[in-house]
């Protein structure tokens, strides 16, 4: 089999002090990678992940590891991914650190600063990728710089794969490529994925320490209304875009049903202790006993973040229609993305979006192939070093099984046979979630104590 390498080449935009690079100051040194990474663009559309796979590899380089242990792989030249391992006793299988590297588009007009610049304001950090997720990714980059500068030496080889083509917009998912073309290079006992799952800040304070061992499986449709179109001064009932906007209206009335699963249950009642409100801890403890009470379901639903983890949603996100201003449109066509409840069927969703629909022009046709991610199993192991890290980073929190609402790339590794924990030591706001939006942002703070959990967490990981 050909494999794609690219040797470390002569590149290193992270610029770190002498100081950082004799004992490592070791916030500053989370700082300049987050800097460095922030800086590096790396959009589908004009971006490379090649640049800071190589940026990032350098530093382990000069770190003291072999290059043969650091390694930029994949087909694509500009969309590459970075996978180190570094080196353990081998006693037990590795851990692999995953995450991606990619980010999503962002127009400097749309935001008040600029988006591929770090920018420290307030007591944020603000740049594309703050939150998703280069922050995260910055973090177990630092605390393996630091666990090697102290001549740390695990039981297992710990691999760190950062990988592209999450976010779409690249030639191809960097971790579907690793799993199905390169597995020896990330073959693990279990993963890490720092991508997902992470602290909640509820009420100013931190209150929970969420680990991801579920997913909802992500699926996209297209919604299309053809006819024969024909001159603006001459309207007609059939006009198509009228035939879609119906369609979308009946698309946003309707509400799939209820389904709470057990991660979710659990979730609830761990989350309820730290509830906005008394209404909101008094819906979580209700759901989370088993009871299906409408009301409480409601009261849930009126937050996005919990309505999202009690049932599938469809939800428009793209609209294209028309070919000229005088003319009447031949085609008008929505995407409609879908996230599904682990267990239910893509196809019957679709089933249920052409039924509420109710109109024949309308055309559904599903644009992938829904991949389903089965959960993970609570492993006490893992559990246990991520609440000892908890603890020794802020004290005692709850740790809460978590179902991630989006998607991650840990279903390619979960589809593998590789149990998958999404978890991350920066804390975010549950009503400052900025993922692909506009000033998306972290506490300063918040980047800070993650430098130290992921530090923590690692170590622990690796010696038990």
């Amino acid at each position: 089999m050909k494999r794609f390498v690219i040797r470390i080449a002569l590149i290193a935009a992270v610029v770190l002090p002498e100081s950082l690079r004799a004992q490592g100051d070791y916030q500053q040194l989370g700082k300049a990678i987050l800097k460095s990474m922030i800086e590096t663009n790396t959009t589908g559309s004009v971006g490379n992940t090649t640049v800071l796979a190589q940026n990032m590899a350098r530093l382990f380089i000069d770190a003291g590891l072999p290059e043969a242990d650091v390694q930029i792989v994949g087909p694509a030249e500009r969309n590459r991914n970075l996978v180190v391992r570094y080196r353990g006793s081998g006693v037990r299988k590795p851990l692999l650190l995953m995450g991606h590297i990619d980010v999503v588009e962002a127009l400097r007009s749309d935001w008040t600063v600029d988006p591929f610049v770090l920018t420290e304001q307030g007591g944020y950090y603000y740049g594309r990728g703050t939150q998703d997720m280069k922050g995260s990714a910055a973090t177990i980059v630092a605390a393996l710089l630091r666990l090697k500068r102290e001549g740390w030496q695990p039981d297992r080889d710990v691999i760190l794969a950062l990988t592209s083509g999450e976010e779409g917009g690249s030639d191809y998912v960097g971790m579907q490529w690793l799993v199905e073309k390169q597995r020896p290079l990330i073959d693990a006992e279990y993963a890490i994925n720092v991508d997902v799952g992470g602290g909640e800040i509820i009420n100013g304070k931190n209150a929970l320490m969420g680990v991801q061992a579920a997913e909802k499986v992500f699926h996209t449709v297209s919604l299309t209304v053809s006819n024969t179109g024909g001159h603006s001064s001459l309207p007609r009932p059939d006009n198509a875009i009228y035939s879609l906007a119906r369609a979308l209206d009946k698309l946003a009335a309707y509400t799939f049903p209820y389904k709470p699963n057990e991660i979710v249950r659990a979730y609830l009642k761990q989350a309820a202790a730290s509830a906005e409100t008394p209404a909101l801890a008094a819906a979580m403890r209700t759901v989370a006993a088993g009871n299906n009470s409408a009301s409480a379901f409601a009261t849930l639903s009126e937050v996005p973040l919990y309505n999202a983890l009690l049932r599938t949603t469809c939800v428009a996100t793209m609209l294209q229609a028309g070919h000229a201003q005088n003319a009447l449109p031949a085609t008008a066509k929505a995407t409609v993305n879908c996230r599904i409840l682990p267990g239910e069927d893509a196809v019957a969703v679709e089933r249920t979006l052409v039924r509420i629909i109710g109109d024949t022009s309308v055309k559904l046709a599903p644009v992938d192939t829904a991949i389903a991610s089965p959960p993970s199993p609570l492993r006490p192991d893992v559990f246990s070093a991520i609440d000892a890290s908890v603890k020794a980073t802020w004290g005692t929190l709850p740790i809460v099984p978590k179902m991630e609402t989006g998607a991650s790339d840990g279903l390619y590794v979960r589809n593998a046979g590789v149990p998958v924990f999404g978890v991350t030591g920066i804390f975010v706001a549950v009503n400052d979630s900025r993922m692909h939006g506009k000033d998306e942002r972290i506490l300063v703070s918040s980047f800070q104590d993650g430098l130290r959990f992921a530090y923590e967490l690692i170590k622990r990981l690796g010696t038990q």
